[in-house]
């Protein structure tokens, strides 16, 4: 009995099994002769439209910008070192990082006592020179008078001489006479002779006092510049920088012990590329004096200064490239500006004509651009690039008071159809050019229209409609032309 019932049950179940896929198979028949019949009557899928935003391309007179990073730099810096080794015995209160000091204010003195000491010295040396030199020169007067003497001795003797040689001559003066004459006139001779030596050895000293004087004078002079050279003064006005000096510390000679920066003496350098640097040259090949500006971000606070393009590096740098630029600042830029601040530069070329300015996004690399043609299609057109500025392009050679894309994107090409946005506000479509079509362009199109079994019904009543009119928009005869194939 229970296989009897457990046969009944599986045959009962079998049953309805087939009987659900007959059902089933019902259904999916009924569904696609439905689709069928229902084929020509389906609502014709609508044409998606993309919206962008569009702008006009516009002509105009642009001066385009170079945009470059450089940093601070004051011309007029100067170590300031210890000219002699000492003590530290004297400290400005002006002497400190970031002061402010005039021409000539005092910063510190070095212990001055052996300076002072050695001019001391010098001088005393120098007085003995002068005494010397006033002895020698007395002592040449002296012989200078003695040699007078001499002269009248010599000259006497002489005149002694010539008489006995006259007495002799006439019989009545002896040989001892004459013989005694003639060696006093020797003698005088000789005196002569020594004083004139004595004369030369006069010079000879005086002339040595004289070296020795100016020697001394010299060293009096250096003496006096070291004393002095212990005491620092500002050479001009300027700030303080890197001050590293404290009273009763030891310094050397030649030792740095700060900066002074000159606040009026600012200048900027900048590295521009080839291309950039030879827009700034003008036609002889020199760096042009154009004007720039510098801006320092304080704290999204922009400070902006004026400068002037003032000359080029002389190298460029082992593995660099470009040329470093330097450009002067304006003396106020030293009331904010520091050296060693990073700054914007902003270089302002030669204006050119025709050009229009276009955001990066809105072209590709090779120049190439969408435009919002007929029926609100988007059609491509190439335009020239003339520089590349920040996030906007410089270009020519553009069609003028046409809309384009502002931003691409891969959703959208040519032919494709677009909902344009100038500002957030919808633009409204021009007006359809019209042409007249003579009976056989028209006829060939009816018939086209008529033989097309796959457009809609509305569609084909509406082009049937548009063609039957004496003037048909342009872009629908186009359109079908295309698809008849010319």
């Amino acid at each position: 009995m229970k296989f009897l019932a457990r046969s009944f049950l599986g045959l009962f179940l079998f049953s309805v099994t087939m009987g659900l896929l007959a059902l089933a198979g019902g259904q999916i028949y009924w569904a696609l002769q439905q689709a069928q019949n229902d084929e020509g009557f389906r609502r014709p899928s609508q044409e998606r439209e993309f919206t962008v935003d569009v702008a006009t391309f516009e002509p105009t007179r642009i001066a385009p910008v170079i945009t470059a990073y450089g940093t601070v730099k004051s011309w007029r810096t100067l170590d300031l070192r210890a000219s002699v080794g000492g003590e530290i015995v004297e400290v400005s209160d002006a002497f400190r990082d970031g002061k402010h000091v005039r021409e000539g204010d005092l910063l510190f003195r070095i212990d001055p006592a052996e300076a002072q000491s050695a001019l001391e010295l010098a001088q005393i040396a120098l007085a003995e020179a002068e005494t010397e030199l006033t002895d020698a020169t007395a002592a040449l007067s002296l012989v200078e008078r003695e040699l007078e003497i001499a002269n009248r001795q010599l000259a006497l003797r002489t005149a002694a001489l010539t008489r006995q040689q006259d007495l002799k001559a006439r019989g009545v003066g002896t040989d001892a006479e004459l013989e005694t004459a003639t060696l006093a006139v020797i003698s005088a001779e000789q005196a002569i002779i020594s004083q004139q030596q004595a004369i030369a050895t006069a010079n000879t000293r005086i002339a040595r006092a004289r070296i020795a004087l100016d020697r001394q004078a010299i060293a009096v002079t250096d003496a006096t510049r070291t004393l002095e050279a212990t005491n620092l003064a500002a050479p001009f006005d300027g700030v303080l920088s890197g001050v590293s000096v404290l009273r009763g510390g030891q310094v050397n000679a030649n030792e740095v012990l700060g900066q002074l920066i000159d606040p009026a003496a600012l200048e900027v350098a900048f590295r521009v590329s080839n291309a950039q640097y030879s827009r700034l040259l003008d036609g002889a090949g020199r760096l042009q004096a154009l004007p720039i500006t510098a801006t320092l971000d304080l704290n999204d606070l922009p400070f902006k200064v004026s400068g002037i393009l003032d000359r080029a590096g002389a190298e460029v740098g082992e593995g660099q490239t470009g040329r470093i630029v330097y450009a002067r600042l304006e003396e106020a830029a030293g009331d904010i500006l520091q050296p060693g601040d990073f700054l914007t530069i902003s270089i302002t070329e030669q204006a050119l004509d025709n050009v229009a300015v276009v955001p990066a996004s809105s072209m590709t690399s090779d120049g190439r651009m969408l435009v919002v043609g007929a029926e609100q299609r988007l059609e491509s057109v190439t335009v020239e690039i003339v520089r590349y500025q920040a996030d906007s392009v410089l270009i020519a050679d553009f069609p003028a008071g046409r809309d384009f894309v502002m931003a691409l994107t891969p959703q959208i090409g040519v032919g494709i159809k677009v909902n344009p946005l100038r500002d957030g506000t919808a633009v409204s479509p021009s007006e359809p050019e019209n042409i007249t079509l003579d009976p056989d362009r028209r006829a060939r199109l009816i018939a086209f229209i008529e033989s097309n079994d796959r457009m809609p019904a509305d569609v084909k009543a509406r082009i049937l409609g548009q063609l039957q009119q004496d003037e048909v928009p342009k872009e629908v005869v186009d359109r079908l032309e295309e698809r008849m194939g010319g």
